[in-house]
């Protein structure tokens, strides 16, 4: 080939020839020891894979950890907080999961990385699993619920709950699969075996969406600030589906006077004198809507929430008639802690199908993208109410220190 270069190309070829063959060489290396970089790099993905994340004892759950092409900051600093995004779901929710989880990391957990545990009461299919994992780099924790905790209890009368399902003209008053779910989300969610670790749990579900973006850590401010229940949308409950509930509740007051915090929000959910002695079940159904709730786990993990939903449980409600975790836990949080203890989450822009909570100032803030035109429940009666009470109770500790 040397022929056809001219004499110019020739001095300038045997000028270069050591750095050009160094070059080839160098190549050689480098491509001959390429499988050797692969497998190193593979074993410390490996390595980091396994050991990454919560580990949980029970043979009846299973952790799915997915090394990440593209390293974020999640991966780089440790979530601060022990806490994690939860659902309960169905394998026929995948659409709708992964419409919300697309939201939760492009608002929020893309910065923060989070792991997210998703439970079910059968196993998930691994069409589930991956369609979820390819949306975050996050740890994901798939499990199933065992028998005690999703079933109707032995002391509810089948022909009496039987005859409850057939004549009920309120939603879902013919489903045994909604009241265990209502159970179950009142119950036992906390106590499942990937929740263990934590110290909070933000509860998300499908077909939801976030309006705004989130631009600080609500664990963080939890944690910082005390509170230990944190709600976004309040409204009133379907008065059908709890008659007894007051009625019950109160009968527990009566029993447990001790476990009623001194500071509690009680008023906000019926008149001073109803609240306290009467038996006139004058409960205005306000209850927060517990599809967004960010909670601090030591709440439902204490000595008197248990007492509550044990109480409720025995006396069949869930299931003769239509109780949900929503009344449950915003009476607990009413009950059990103080005014200061519970945070309204009013910046944060949600949607759950058929209401919507966007913020006042949504129009002039750049990062929401709901009309706070179109959402009413900030106005609405059992959001206003929760305001003046809170604030009640609040200049009244405050006038006792």
């Amino acid at each position: 080939m040397h022929r056809y270069l001219g004499p110019r190309y020739k001095r300038l070829l045997v000028k270069h020839m050591p750095v050009l063959l160094a070059g080839v060489f160098a190549g050689y290396i480098v491509g001959s020891s390429r499988p050797l970089i692969e497998q190193g790099l593979t074993q410390r993905q490996h390595t980091h894979t396994a050991g990454s994340g919560l580990e949980y004892a029970g043979g009846f759950t299973e952790a799915e950890h997915r090394p990440c092409a593209q390293t974020r900051s999640s991966e780089q600093h440790p979530a601060p907080v022990k806490a994690a995004l939860v659902a309960l779901v169905r394998n026929s929710d995948l659409y709708g999961m992964r419409t919300a989880i697309r939201q939760i990391e492009d608002r929020f957990n893309a910065r923060h990385g989070y792991p997210y545990i998703f439970v079910n009461d059968v196993e998930f299919t691994e069409e589930f699993k991956r369609g979820v994992r390819d949306l975050t780099s996050a740890n994901v924790s798939f499990g199933t619920l065992d028998h005690d905790s999703w079933k109707v209890p032995e002391w509810i009368d089948p022909a009496a709950y039987d005859h409850v399902k057939r004549t009920a003209r309120y939603p879902h008053g013919e489903k045994d699969s909604y009241r265990k779910m209502c159970r179950f989300q009142s119950g036992y969610l906390h106590k499942h075996p990937l929740l263990a670790e934590l110290d909070y749990y933000w509860r998300i579900e499908p077909d939801v969406e976030y309006y705004c973006d989130i631009d600080y850590d609500p664990f963080m401010l939890m944690r910082d600030n005390g509170y230990k229940y944190a709600w976004n949308i309040a409204m009133a409950e379907f008065m059908e589906t709890v008659p007894s509930l007051w009625n019950v509740t109160q009968q527990f007051i009566r029993s447990h006077r001790n476990t009623v915090a001194e500071h509690n929000m009680l008023e906000w959910l019926a008149d001073a004198d109803s609240a306290s002695d009467s038996d006139s079940g004058a409960y205005n159904g306000c209850h927060f809507w517990s599809n967004f709730e960010i909670v601090d786990l030591s709440f439902y993990r204490s000595r008197e929430y248990q007492l509550f939903f044990d109480y409720l449980d025995r006396s069949g409600g869930f299931f003769y008639e239509r109780w949900g975790d929503a009344p449950v836990h915003s009476i607990a949080a009413s009950l059990f802690l103080n005014a200061s203890q519970i945070h309204y989450f009013d910046d944060i822009g949600y949607y759950h199908p058929s209401v919507i909570a966007c913020p006042a100032d949504a129009q002039t803030r750049g990062r929401c993208v709901c009309d706070s035109a179109k959402s009413f429940v900030q106005n609405g009666f059992c959001t206003v109410r929760y305001k003046q009470v809170r604030q009640k109770v609040l200049d009244a500790q405050h006038a006792t220190v």
